[in-house]
């Protein structure tokens, strides 16, 4: 069988990081991209690629791929992780902020799917998973910039998967409610129905699912794992 490669994007730490050594544990090689140097030792301690850079630099971003290419020669899978955006009052938060959260929830997926997206539908085959947050279709005013951005992110995999779905190229979202990779707080574990946190390996394990070809009939669509958060149908 051929090497399975996987490029996980903001895998320094958390849901990413997790996600980069399920995917290991699962045979793909990973090449890890993190601003904080974790992500490069991630990488090279998994046997793979680790790179230090920002997900907000194309020219970071292009160095990932091109040093992904030259190595192994295919990309089967993109992970793209996020950090986190500005908070604060919806009519209190400036341009600027605004500007800042559309590049930490929306940009960060769109900057390196420019890169791969080719790559896989020379390939006819490959899968994109961007973590995304369980309050993008129900918005919150903890988390605004996230809410808005990420219900665009929404909108963004259904135009991908209509253009890229016959090339066998995928892209799904993951949206996790409360993680452990958050701080712990009692009235957030009781207002989940499964009265606890999730862990970020299970959200892990979901992007592997995603990253399978027990998945290969699923595209364009946002999958909560929330323990049963959010009630809307």
């Amino acid at each position: 069988m051929s090497v399975k490669v996987a490029v996980v994007v903001g895998g320094g730490s958390g849901m990413g990081a997790a996600a980069a050594r399920k995917l290991t544990g699962k045979g793909f090689e990973v090449a890890v991209l993190s601003s904080s140097g974790k992500g490069e030792a991630l990488g090279k301690e998994l046997g793979g690629i680790g790179v230090t850079g920002s997900n907000q630099s194309n020219d970071d971003l292009n160095r990932l791929i091109n040093m992904t290419l030259e190595r192994w020669g295919r990309i089967d899978v993109l992970v793209n992780s996020a950090a986190h955006g500005p908070k604060g009052p919806v009519l209190e938060l400036t341009d600027e902020q605004w500007h800042t959260g559309m590049d930490v929830y929306l940009l960060n997926v769109i900057r390196p799917t420019r890169l791969v997206a080719p790559v896989m539908e020379r390939q006819k085959s490959g899968a994109i998973i961007n973590i995304s947050s369980a309050w993008a279709l129900e918005p919150s005013s903890m988390f605004p910039t996230s809410a808005v951005f990420r219900a665009g992110l929404a909108a963004f995999t259904k135009l991908f998967a209509d253009q890229y779905a016959a090339c066998n190229v995928r892209m799904n979202n993951v949206l996790p409610g409360w993680i452990d990779s958050l701080p712990a707080k009692e009235d957030r574990r009781q207002s989940v129905p499964m009265q606890r946190y999730g862990t970020s390996e299970e959200i892990a394990a979901t992007i592997a699912f995603l990253a399978s070809e027990d998945a290969a009939y699923i595209t364009g669509q946002s999958i909560r794992v929330d323990g049963g958060l959010m009630r809307s149908l």
